[in-house]
């Protein structure tokens, strides 16, 4: 195990980290949905959340490394979806894009554990965000508790690329030693912190089994275990 007396800097993904993603986002379809159904009860019939899902990955997928701005591929997503149904029309696309976007981030729930430990560390260590979502702490009623925040889709870069850290480590303004990194994604935070040689904490919300052969300094279940052994 590396010193810890060294660390100065802790960078934090985002989503599936401070808050449950997956809940938001639903929760955010359910009134696109709601949209459909008072302009076109019809169409709204022919559409679940978990359709809108899979046509929102598929476009993602198709667009895998030519667009990486989440808000233009969920605008993309809306216009498809509206092509699947034979409903074409980009101005409803563009309006269903609104009103996902503003429950999509004036409705996260950050998890329990986020704050209180958040609150605690930032008395000793710089706070940043590294994440390749787009969850903007101002947006999201964070804006105080983080001195810096990089986002794959501002740089064109993506964990679990070296790339992104290297930014990290420029933004925070300190060495590889110094920073540890915290995410719950073993594909893009703990391969990427091993790619680019810094230490990261596992967070295993789910305690889930892992099957690769990423190293781990370390492994939580809750946020809070931060505080242990910082």
């Amino acid at each position: 195990m590396k010193n810890l007396e060294q660390i100065k800097v802790l960078s934090f993904d985002a989503d599936g980290t401070l808050w449950d993603f997956i809940k938001v986002m639903k929760h955010s379809l359910k009134y696109v949905l709601e949209a459909i159904q008072e302009i076109d009860p019809e169409s709204a019939s022919l559409l679940d959340i978990d359709k809108m899902i899979r046509i929102r990955n598929k476009v993602a997928n198709d667009l895998r490394g030519i667009i990486i701005n989440l808000e233009e591929i969920r605008l993309r997503a809306f216009r498809e979806t509206l092509q699947v149904i034979k409903r074409p029309n980009d101005e409803l696309a563009k309006y269903l894009n609104e009103v996902y976007l503003k429950h999509r981030f004036e409705d996260i729930e950050l998890y329990e554990d986020v704050l209180p430990t958040l609150n605690s560390l930032k008395k000793k260590y710089t706070l940043g965000i590294l994440s390749n979502g787009n969850s903007y702490p101002e947006l999201c009623g964070l804006d105080e508790m983080f001195q810096f925040t990089v986002f794959s889709q501002d740089y064109g870069i993506e964990k679990p690329d070296s790339l992104i850290f290297e930014v990290a480590l420029k933004e925070a303004n300190c060495t590889k030693q110094q920073i540890i990194h915290i995410g719950d994604s073993l594909e893009s935070d703990i391969a990427g912190a091993n790619n680019a040689g810094i230490q990261c904490v596992w967070l295993n919300r789910e305690e889930k089994k892992n099957t690769t052969n990423l190293r781990i300094n370390y492994e939580i279940t809750s946020l809070s275990e931060l505080l242990d052994f910082l």
